[in-house]
């Protein structure tokens, strides 16, 4: 067969199945947000009760997924870029960075409702936490970490070496070329590492169940870590599962819709701003 046509075959098989992925996506989500928009409304998505649904608002709910999801990327985010900074910059190839990375790798295939069991043996029985948020802020960091440490050195390890060689011979330290010149120009994979992590912690449901509970705080706003944890994802399933309000299904339509709206404005606020600075910074060819 002739090399071209084989080549054009190839590349039309490549475009279909790049389409049907495209229009399974958006049959899913068109789906949820249509069954969920009409449900949405200012009392749904900030109160904590509302008369237009006998479940009442997800208010707190809302605040929880958030909090939960700061809290865990301020605790892991930092010591993801230590460890990913060690391993790609400092770390030889020896037997310890090949026990430390099947480490990380292993942690990464654990399901979460292991992680799940493991917090609740470790954080809300053995060290006395109960169910709470700082129950589910721990054992969410042992779900974001394999993640992104794996990313952060895939990142730095993608900066070409001319980048460090440039700037050791004006004079820099090692460090200085990697806070200055290597993690700017990792940037972009660190923040989509930091992105599809949040994606996953925000639609989390194991681990928080057996974590941070099912029930919420009658305050929206109440940063109070010991208290109980409720968050969208585990609020639906509860709905689904145990719950007995008569209109759970209208209420999941509506916490599925906010979810998808929630990440995908979630995901705008990171890589718009991102994108201004990597062309301020010349990262970006123009």
């Amino acid at each position: 067969m002739n090399a071209k046509l084989v080549n054009k075959i190839a590349i039309c098989i490549l475009w279909f199945t790049g389409f049907f992925i495209l229009l399974l996506l958006c049959v899913f989500l068109g789906y949820i947000l249509y069954k969920g928009l009409p449900v949405l409304s200012f009392d749904f998505i900030f109160n904590k009760s509302s008369d237009i649904t006998a479940g009442g608002g997800v208010g707190g709910q809302l605040f929880n997924s958030f909090y939960l999801l700061f809290l865990s990327l301020g605790i892991s985010v930092p010591i993801a870029l230590g460890a990913g900074i060690y391993l790609a910059e400092y770390a030889k190839d020896n037997i310890l960075t090949k026990i430390i990375r099947l480490s990380i790798e292993s942690l990464a295939t654990v399901p979460s409702i292991v992680l799940g069991l493991f917090g609740m043996i470790i954080f809300v029985n053995m060290m006395g936490l109960g169910f709470s948020i700082l129950s589910g802020t721990l054992t969410l960091v042992l779900l974001n970490l394999p993640l992104l440490v794996r990313v952060t050195e895939e990142s730095i390890k993608l900066v070409p070496k001319s980048y460090r060689e440039a700037s050791l011979a004006m004079g820099a330290t090692k460090w200085q070329t990697i806070y200055k010149v290597v993690l700017p120009s990792s940037l972009a994979g660190i923040i989509t590492g930091i992105i599809l992590t949040a994606g996953r912690a925000l639609g989390e449901t194991a681990i928080l169940i057996f974590t941070a509970g099912t029930t919420v705080s009658r305050h929206m706003f109440d940063t109070d870590v010991t208290a109980a944890g409720e968050t969208l994802a585990v609020h639906m399933w509860y709905l689904m599962s145990v719950g007995l309000v008569p209109d759970r299904e209208l209420i999941a339509d509506g916490i599925g819709a906010l979810l998808i709206i929630v990440i995908l404005l979630f995901n705008l606020i990171l890589t718009i701003p991102l994108r201004i600075i990597q062309k301020r910074m010349g990262i970006i060819s123009k």
